[in-house]
């Protein structure tokens, strides 16, 4: 799990991050030129200073040639990973333990995804071969069962349970709306998002995050260098995933209030930077809030909430902008829907533009720790990210 870890030997000096929304009149090539652009001059370099490169991305492009055809790098490494919705993530951990094992001393990670004129409604991935016993159900089913199963275990009426989720919901779009980059900038009203027509089990469509187009960029060198380039880098101070052994849906004990690749991940990023405390030593956070039931198990899995209390720290406003633990102050996957290649470092350019001062109306208080988390697959099998990141070195 590499608990060794990686606290203070890597930092982000230059970010960048597309708009998410749908983009008909952008390409893949597109997108990625302008992430990674942005993410040049706000480091204060050119590209040809770059030396090695990690794509993420999942179904829009195959291989280097995805990056390097319309950055036109010059014969450098570029390495395209995936691992489904971490997959933006996955290409910052790369990237940083490159640099940190000392064979770079400048990178690019960069994620990208296009969806919206696939000629899908979102993301049409192949699924990979199983012996046929696997069950053939959509991203809302999957992650549905987690709220019947929460309010069961803890007590909760259908219409307690459903002001909660309401809630999460309307703290992402809330943020969103003071959002410029984000797709939907729009606060939406409770009543609204409790009467959304339903989707799968007890959720509604404004349970449910967007599709969207977009890419996202962070340019990584060794502590030491970073202030050659930048008096304000982001230090990362753990990096962490978990890939479970897919036995959810076989165990009898597993009862969908909890993801178990959460909880592995966490416990080792909080290992590598010598958190003991989450509640109180993490400022902020960005998690993958793809339905509003998961960001609700989040909670608890990462330890921002006690077991079966999470619902009530969501009532009593904990996470909000004002709140004790702000969680997802850019708006999340809510605001700006989910290109997967690019939602990782969409979250880790929150983390950036907050502790830099930079993120307009949103900006909360000097936050000094952040944390961003990333899942792909389904509650009873799935990878799990976790990066905690600063704005001081420890």
């Amino acid at each position: 799990m590499g608990k060794k870890g990686i606290t203070d030997k890597v930092a982000v000096i230059g970010m960048g991050c597309t708009r998410f929304a749908e983009h008909w009149d952008k390409s893949v090539d597109d997108l990625l030129v302008e992430a990674a652009y942005e993410a040049f001059a706000d480091a204060g370099i050119e590209p040809s200073d770059v030396e090695a490169a990690w794509l993420g991305t999942m179904i829009s492009g195959y291989a280097g040639i995805t990056l390097s055809g319309p950055l036109k790098t010059q014969f450098i490494p570029v390495t395209r990973v995936e691992n489904m919705c971490a997959t933006g993530s996955e290409a910052f951990r790369n990237a940083c333990y490159a640099v940190a094992s000392g064979a770079y001393d400048i990178v690019l990670a960069i994620g990208v995804e296009k969806l919206k004129d696939s000629g899908f409604s979102g993301l049409n991935a192949p699924k990979p071969a199983n012996d046929g016993t696997v069950p053939n159900i959509s991203a809302p089913a999957s992650f549905s069962f987690l709220a019947p199963a929460y309010y069961e275990k803890y007590g909760l009426s259908n219409e307690q349970g459903r002001e909660v989720l309401s809630r999460i919901a309307w703290k992402n779009h809330y943020n969103g709306s003071l959002n410029p980059k984000a797709q939907y900038r729009n606060e939406v009203p409770m009543e609204k998002i409790t009467k959304s027509p339903m989707v799968a089990a007890l959720l509604g469509i404004m349970d449910c995050s967007g599709v969207a187009d977009g890419a996202a960029a962070a340019i990584i060198v060794r502590t030491e260098d970073a202030h050659k380039y930048k008096k304000d880098p982001m230090y990362v101070k753990a990096l962490s995933i978990a890939a479970g052994p897919g036995d959810g849906r076989l165990r009898q004990d597993y009862d969908f209030t909890t993801i178990k690749e959460n909880v592995a991940a966490a416990a080792a990023a909080y290992a590598q930077a010598g958190i003991k405390n989450p509640r109180k030593e993490i400022d902020m956070a960005e998690v993958h809030d793809c339905f509003t039931p998961t960001e609700l198990v989040i909670y608890e899995d990462l330890g921002f909430s006690e077991r079966g209390h999470g619902w009530q720290d969501v009532l009593n406003g904990v996470f909000e902008l004002d709140g004790e633990l702000p969680v997802n102050p850019d708006g999340g996957l809510k605001s700006f829907g989910h290109p997967i290649g690019a939602s990782g470092l969409r979250m880790l350019y929150e983390m950036y533009l907050q502790f830099q001062g930079k993120a307009g109306k949103r900006q909360l208080d000097n936050p000094k720790i952040g944390l961003t988390h990333n899942l792909g697959g389904t509650p009873m099998q799935c990878v799990s990210f976790i990066s905690i990141v600063g704005k001081e070195i420890s």
